[in-house]
């Protein structure tokens, strides 16, 4: 039923472009564009042939194909960020496709302005809802520590927030991490930063492009309700052996890539002795620091089976280890994420593509500490097999169709242990453990439609059957641009979105992330996504763009905390409701000397459980209501480059107390207070902001290429509050604020060879 509809409404389409089609003979252009040095393939070029509208990019491979060219000569503009744009001539012979393999020269000169002939949304094909592609150039530049870091960048969006500066999840426009979608090379990542949220887990060194689509997203992406995260791995340098050595004072890291066969590999590692430093820091009983420390290893192997067929194999893995000792409170976080992708991606023709990418991932954490003598071991694991195919039909040069498969089969591990000592050497123990397979499957169907030069559509849906729940369910997607002046333009975005997996959090401690599923006991989440947009070109150089959004969220999640017996799914969760709303301004540029982007997001976050808060409607701990981001890239020349981030963000939410109860229990040693709270989340944190400084100097060292970086992070030593808690074990309750890192400088190093 699902392939006769799609095909009705392709036929249809196909039909009422027929009079457009039928213009005399034609052929096509397709190929790939890459690097002319490292052969490797590039994300997002440009590709137009001069004097018309017929245009394309290249894809996730690097792949590209203009159809429905009428015979003739042309010349062919290619352009790429970061390199010098290309014109290549062409003939077009009719019923005679081309397939170029188009090699682009890197622009090396640093501050030259960087001119690209065609925006990535000319390409009417693609709808970009709620969009940003941040090029790496400018992802190189944004360091802490002495590191260029991803999700350091994407925490200076607008709208998109972490709860704390020491956090492992993000919060897009007001969803909770576990609603979005991370991919490495289509490998699902389950915790996709370290556990203090300046460093990611992805290495810079070995990223080759980051797209993030904060809502609205189209039908082959599903599973999660808010947003996705897709990032691409470098291949690796197909020329020549090279590699980077960086050391730091809070990290160092290594990376060696090179020819290998008929392709290329790519080994990047890093560790951090974070831990080492603040062990070193003098000591602030009243505010101690915690120690931390991670590593993490990215591997790829690519090879070029035929001019048609492309296979690789990718590698991920973390590790993160974090502990806190004060008065009243200790405990530990383990966690690590291991996954690994096989893709093979051929072309049948110059219209029709096809990926198929097999991946395994497992993140596992663990949960120990100590509370003011209640003991407690929490430990939890996801193993994920899935199996993913996609086709992309690029039927004219004005419509295109894409089609795919996912299937996932999952097992979840859930064991938590609660310890309380009572009189003499008797203990009291509650132990709950949780085992669950479970198989997923979805089909979905989507189509770019141009129907004019200035109104282009895109719609799909998406079918998911999941088998522990019994249950099919269908999300259906719309999105339309229309153009309604030059330089102007308008977007709109709906859809239904669908999601089985489940984060269960502690609240105060929300770098912890417990992955469950959906069982016949709990609802499916659910939410409906409403975006209205306005992008325009103010001046040469810069993009402008106005975001609204309305957003419900049906069936979430809050943890039963009192419960420490749990059976089901269920008995872990409240299940509630919320809704989202807000607006989001973005300035940026992207080339010259002064490149970065200025940000503001007005958000409004409720949830509503009818356990919860005595079923009144409340803000979530993540609800920041102003958000103002500012970065800033400027390079002074060819060896000095400068850069600046500000954040400011209203105080996140906590739950304050009204009134304590005292008492003693028979057989337990000592007294009990119990802290009655007041409203859920009621209060909030003072106000939190932050700048970072970092100077970057480009030289040589034993004639080998060589950078040096100064960091300065949290330049005026702000430090915010982590969390705030009732210490209850001196007998009369006291407030505690558990605060972030103060200002910290460091200098670091990076060799290339």
């Amino acid at each position: 039923m699902v392939i006769r509809l799609l095909t009705s409404v392709i036929g249809l389409l196909l039909l009422t472009n027929s009079s457009q089609a039928l213009v005399g003979p034609t052929s096509s252009i397709n190929g790939f564009v890459e690097d002319s040095i490292t052969k490797e393939t590039l994300v997002g070029a440009a590709a137009k042939l001069k004097g018309t509208k017929l245009a394309a990019y290249t894809n996730k491979s690097g792949y590209f194909t203009i159809g429905s060219i009428p015979a003739g000569s042309y010349v062919l503009l290619v352009s790429a960020f970061g390199y010098q744009t290309r014109e290549i001539p062409v003939v077009v012979e009719a019923g005679k496709p081309q397939k170029l393999r188009i090699q682009m020269i890197s622009r090396v000169t640093k501050g030259d302005e960087l001119l690209v002939t065609a925006d990535r949304e000319e390409d009417k094909r693609q709808i970009s809802i709620s969009r940003v592609n941040i090029p790496m150039e400018q992802l190189s530049q944004i360091r802490i520590g002495g590191e260029a870091d991803v999700f350091r960048a994407l925490q200076m969006l607008p709208g998109v927030l972490t709860s704390s500066q020491i956090s492992s999840g993000l919060f897009i426009r007001g969803g909770s991490p576990d609603q979005n979608l991370v991919l490495l090379d289509g490998m699902t990542v389950y915790n996709p930063t370290h556990l203090f949220g300046f460093i990611s887990a992805f290495n810079n060194d070995a990223i080759k492009d980051v797209d993030l689509i904060k809502g609205g997203f189209p039908a082959e992406y599903g599973g999660r309700m808010s947003a996705v995260l897709n990032i691409t791995q470098k291949d690796g340098n197909r020329d020549h052996v090279e590699g980077l050595v960086g050391l730091g004072l809070i990290s160092s890291r290594f990376s060696l890539q090179g020819p290998m066969g008929n392709g290329s590999f790519f080994v990047g590692g890093r560790r951090t002795y974070l831990d080492l430093i603040t062990g070193a820091l003098p000591e602030d009983p009243e505010s101690p620091l915690p120690s931390f420390n991670f590593y993490d290893v990215n591997v790829k192997f690519t090879q070029n089976l035929s001019d048609d067929d492309k296979f690789s194999l990718s590698g991920f893995l973390t590790r993160d280890n974090l502990t806190f000792s004060q008065p009243g409170l200790d405990f530990g976080v383990r966690l690590g994420n291991r996954a690994t992708a096989a893709r093979w991606s051929h072309v049948y023709s110059p219209e029709l593509f096809s990926v198929v990418n097999v991946s395994a991932s497992r993140y596992d954490n663990g949960f120990t500490g100590d509370n003011s003598g209640l003991r407690f071991d929490v430990n939890n694991s996801i193993i994920d097999y899935t199996i993913k195919s996609e086709f992309e039909w690029f039927t004219a040069e004005n419509f295109t169709v894409k089609t795919g498969y996912e299937g996932s089969i999952y097992n979840f591990t859930y064991t938590q242990i609660f310890e309380q000592s009572l009189a003499g050497n008797d203990k009291q123990t509650d132990t709950n453990e949780l085992n669950i397979w479970d198989n997923i499957h979805a089909a979905y169907g989507q189509f770019n439609w141009n129907a004019t030069d200035l109104l282009s559509l895109q719609g799909g849906f998406r079918v998911n059957y999941w088998t522990k729940s019994d249950q099919t369910l269908v999300d259906p997607r719309l999105a339309a641009r229309w153009q309604i002046a030059e330089g102007v333009a308008v977007k709109a975005a709906w859809g239904l979105y669908h999601q089985y997996l489940r984060l269960a959090s502690s609240p105060d401690f929300s770098f912890f992330d417990t992955w469950l599923p959906t069982d016949q006991t709990s609802p499916t989440g659910r939410a409906v996504h409403y975006i209205a947009a306005i992008e325009t070109k103010p001046w040469e150089g810069y993009d402008f763009n106005f975001d609204v959004y309305y957003k419900t969220l049906d069936n979430i999640n809050e943890l039963q905390q009192g419960n420490r017996r749990s059976i089901t799914v269920s008995d872990i969760f409240y299940f509630g409701n919320g809704r989202t709303y807000g607006a989001e301004v973005f300035l940026q540029k992207k080339t010259g000397r002064l490149t970065g982007w200025i940000g503001y997001a007005l958000g409004y976050v409720y949830s509503q459980f009818d356990s919860v808060n005595q079923g009144r409607e409340f803000r979530p701990k993540f609800d920041r209501r102003h958000d103002l981001k500012i970065t800033a890239l400027y390079n002074l020349s060819k060896t000095w480059e400068i850069g600046a981030t500000f954040m400011f963000q209203s105080g996140q939410s906590y739950t304050g107390a009204t009134s304590t109860v005292g008492g003693r229990m028979p057989g337990w040693e000592g007294g009990i207070v119990m802290i009655n709270p007041s409203q859920r989340w009621g209060l909030r944190l003072p106000n939190s902001h932050q700048l970072n400084l970092n100077v970057n100097y480009n030289t040589t060292l034993f004639d080998l290429p060589c950078r040096l970086f100064l960091d300065v992070y949290n330049v005026y030593s702000r430090r915010d509050i982590w969390f705030r808690f009732y210490r209850t074990n001196q007998g009369f309750p006291e407030v505690t604020d558990v605060r972030l890192l103060p200002i910290l400088p460091t200098i670091s190093m990076e060799v290339k060879f």
